[in-house]
């Protein structure tokens, strides 16, 4: 559900899910603002940002979490210096916590959210965020507490708009759901890992977001570097091949399979995708990002790098328009294993639809 709005000769933007917030079909990442051992510092952080403002783009998006607040702290003070703040959709994200053992220190309830809330504001040194994101489902805080919150917080004029990231479907509909009918601020948007080594949002979020109203922000289009060109060798020797210097390689040890994608399947990816951009002329780092932007409800994708000439090569992908057929073989290359009930339903829409689609392409706004 994206409306596109085009500039003259600019970037492309659109209005984020059913809001009439602008937001840029690429956004800006701040992981590795200040991060120790595979982030940047503070100067390459500024020439990181200039160069996104430079290419057009007006997503920079952070957390409480990054850098234990030492990101925010950086980005606050080199948005001041650039006197950007007005231009900047600049959103922010909760849940996380940074002091271990304080039981209400993250997580999604009341008290987290607001403490959360006023320390981002500061260490930003702004008075609102454009956009504020539950940064992770906690298992436990009523739907219900999350959206009076989110809405309390619009209404005491700290957050612009409110939105979700990495929650279960079901939750993401609820709490919706529940705004569209008590009158609370609806989310405009759900944050999510996409990738073609992470395809799981497929199953149920595109079509999600598109029904109740929210613009789908993707993250990790490169699967934390393994889709960026530099596992080439690894890809062809799995076994015998040197993990190249950056995030996963200093955090290789941990084997945490949220960050960590090192199988076969991702392999066997990464191989197609360096065919399909030797063939385009492109790195491929443009193609896999490229690839992100043209799937369905996708609005914007959120790019993180650790140094100038990666973000600028990965900003050029705003302007490839991937052939049919190579998405085709991608696609094929990295088509996630059948699962319930999702594979079988596919299977009968056919036989009970009868070649029915819901609407014609143009028959309604959204």
């Amino acid at each position: 559900m994206v409306d596109v709005v085009t500039g003259t000769g600019g970037p492309a933007f659109h209005t984020l899910g059913r809001s009439g917030l602008r937001v840029s079909r690429l956004g800006l990442g701040t992981m590795t603002f200040g991060q120790p051992g595979w982030g940047c510092d503070e100067r390459t952080a500024g020439d990181l940002l200039d160069t996104y403002l430079e290419s057009g783009g007006n997503v920079v998006d952070t957390a409480d979490i990054y850098a234990g607040g030492e990101t925010e702290r950086i980005l606050g003070r080199l948005i001041a210096d650039r006197g950007v703040r007005d231009r900047l959709v600049l959103t922010s994200k909760f849940s996380l916590g940074v002091r271990p053992g304080d039981p209400n220190a993250g997580g999604n309830g009341r008290k987290a959210l607001l403490r959360s809330l006023h320390g981002s504001l500061e260490r930003l040194g702004t008075d609102h965020l454009d956009v504020y994101f539950l940064h992770a489902w906690d298992g436990i805080t009523p739907a219900e507490e999350v959206a009076r919150t989110l809405d309390d917080v619009v209404r005491a004029g700290l957050v612009r708009y409110v939105a979700l990231s990495d929650v279960p479907a079901w939750y993401a509909a609820r709490v919706q759901t529940l705004a569209q009918w008590r009158g609370y601020e609806p989310l405009c948007a759900l944050q999510l890992e996409y990738s073609l080594a992470e395809r799981g949002v497929e199953l149920e979020f595109p079509s999600l977001c598109q029904e109740l109203g929210m613009g789908l922000v993707t993250w990790g289009p490169l699967a934390n570097g393994l889709l960026s060109g530099a596992y080439s060798a690894v890809a062809a020797d799995p076994d015998g091949a040197e993990l190249p210097e950056g995030r996963l390689k200093a955090t290789a040890a941990q084997r945490n399979p949220a960050t960590d994608k090192r199988n076969p399947a991702t392999w066997r990816v990464v191989r197609e995708l360096d065919r399909v951009a030797a063939e385009l002329g492109v790195s491929a780092a443009q193609v896999a990002v490229a690839w992100v932007l043209q799937r369905p409800a996708v609005g914007t994708v959120l790019l993180g790098a650790r140094r100038v000439p990666q973000l600028a090569d990965t900003l050029a992908a705003q302007h490839l328009a991937l052939p049919s057929e190579l998405v085709a073989r991608l696609d094929e290359a990295s088509a996630p294993p059948r699962t319930v009930p999702y594979g079988f339903l596919a299977s009968l829409q056919s036989r009970i639809n009868a070649g029915v689609t819901a609407k014609p392409a143009g028959y309604e706004r959204r």
